[in-house]
């Protein structure tokens, strides 16, 4: 389904510390057709996981703003 490729995890399970827990993204890498990001424990800094946005993606998000700030 189109509505679910989108999705941004807000915490995940985190192992060291046995629990489900928030989670912030960083910016790991820049290629020239997508990002991708790392999602980062907040309680111990572990790696949980990755997401990948497409250059299509960020370009639909970036207007999207656009459209509800002006």
């Amino acid at each position: 389904m189109n509505q679910f490729e989108n999705l941004r995890a807000s915490s995940l399970y985190c192992q060291r510390c046995a629990k489900a827990m928030p989670v912030r993204e960083r910016l790991l890498l820049v290629l020239p057709e997508k990002e991708i990001y790392d999602y980062l424990c907040t309680g111990c800094a572990s790696s949980l996981g990755q997401r990948e946005v497409s250059l299509g993606d960020l370009r639909m998000a970036r207007m999207a703003s656009m459209r509800r700030s002006g």
